[in-house]
């Protein structure tokens, strides 16, 4: 590996270890060969979904649509002196990541920009584009271009990251709905969340993990246990939530904690050495 690209990678290992704690923690789980790829897919979308959420006042349609195809033009070029896009650039290029994966990312993240409810439609195309196409683009990299493993373990994959996202969207109720006006879950009255509604989110999460789990045991070894540190992190948070009021969550961002994050750590380690995973 060239400096330039090596530069380039770190650039988007440094994002993610600014952004998230727990997906970094994962990720320093997985096999090296594994690691700079998956930083890679990070801070890609983690660049596009700031664009969406945080650059205000200026003119964010016009940057997403640069941002998309500057990504493309990277993808068919094999070069870009984005640090960011050429890093993902050739992980997409490598492992044959397919491009209809990145547009239903980019799609998500526009709808972002002007919708602000959803109809059960909407909601879950919003969910595959959001999430379950990044688990579906580090799929590619865990299987590294087995396509019998790949197709085995897509719905897998799905489930994984629908989950993290509806609870994304449980966490951060107060700063998307009081911020940005925007309300995911359809049909639910955030000025009047219940009991009820928490509850019914909570019973559809629960069926996307149970399912994930299954294939996070079918991974390879070598990002096995990366995948289920962040497994466990989310769904620790996902038991705080389901503690926790529906008035409180309104009002509230429940989190988990560095020290609870660092004893899922361990904990995960003594699941591997069980041979739990």
């Amino acid at each position: 590996m060239n400096l330039f690209d090596q530069t380039c990678f770190e650039c988007s290992k440094l994002i993610t270890t600014k952004y998230s704690t727990s997906f970094s923690t994962g990720i320093r789980a997985f096999d090296k060969r594994f690691r700079y790829p998956v930083y890679a897919i990070y801070g890609f979308v983690r660049y596009a979904d700031e664009i969406v959420d945080t650059f205000y006042g200026h003119n964010q349609r016009e940057l997403i649509d640069d941002f998309q195809a500057e990504t493309f033009k990277a993808i068919d070029r094999g070069i870009s002196t984005n640090p960011v896009l050429q890093s993902f650039q050739q992980v997409v290029n490598q492992y044959h990541i397919e491009k209809d994966l990145i547009e239903a990312f980019i799609t998500s993240m526009k709808m972002d920009l002007d919708k602000t409810e959803y109809n059960d439609t909407g909601y879950k195309n919003y969910i595959y584009g959001s999430a379950e196409v990044v688990g579906l683009m580090c799929l590619r990299i865990f299987c590294e271009n087995d396509p019998d493993l790949y197709n085995k373990l897509v719905p897998k994959a799905r489930s994984l990251g629908s989950a993290f996202q509806k609870i994304n969207f449980l966490r951060d109720i107060k700063a998307d709905y009081e911020d940005r006006g925007r309300t995911y879950f359809p049909e639910v009255d955030f000025s009047n969340f219940t009991e009820e509604d928490k509850r019914l989110i909570e019973a559809d999460i629960k069926k996307d993990f149970d399912d994930a789990f299954e294939g996070i045991k079918q991974l390879p070894k070598g990002c096995r246990l990366g995948v289920y540190v962040a497994y466990i992190y989310y769904l620790q948070l996902f038991k705080k939530i389901s503690a926790t009021s529906a008035c409180t969550i309104i009002n509230k961002r429940i989190r988990v904690s560095d020290s609870q994050k660092l004893r899922l750590y361990f904990k995960a380690l003594l699941h591997r050495k069980l041979n739990y995973i």
